[in-house]
């Protein structure tokens, strides 16, 4: 009978012991952690081909790139826009971008918008920067 000061009696040093004997015996975790394992796709997921190329210029490739500059400048107008300017014509959306410091690119897009109209969100307003941009083409 051993004497000391362990607060565990032999039975759960036993238990412990059995607890313990694959992780001994293998020399790594024998419990799977979650945070390590990959996540699987999500159902709204792009799928990417790993082994493709980068697709060539072409149409469809152009109106791409078209809607993510009408996305950018979406997103960068909202930042200046704040919703209790809308209604807004041409030059109260100038004045506001202005006195926001909005940068330049977005600046000259508000420019380009026609001086009859109002609008009533930013969307509106990248829709009439949009069309006049593709008039331009």
């Amino acid at each position: 009978m051993e004497r000391g000061s362990n607060p565990v009696g032999p039975r759960k040093d036993d238990e412990m012991k059995h607890e313990l004997e694959g992780y001994l015996r293998s020399g790594q975790h024998t419990h799977v952690e979650e945070g390590n394992d990959p996540e699987p796709p999500a159902d709204d997921d792009i799928s990417v081909d790993p082994g493709g190329s980068v697709p060539p210029p072409g149409p469809e490739r152009d109106g791409a790139r078209a809607d993510a500059e009408t996305q950018s400048l979406r997103l960068k107008m909202a930042r200046h826009l704040e919703r209790a300017v809308f209604p807004a014509d041409r030059q109260t959306v100038l004045d506001v971008l202005q006195a926001h410091h909005a940068p330049d690119t977005v600046l000259e897009a508000a420019r380009r918008l026609p001086d009859s109209g109002t609008y009533a969100n930013v969307t509106e307003v990248v829709a009439a920067v949009d069309g006049d941009r593709r008039q331009a083409r």
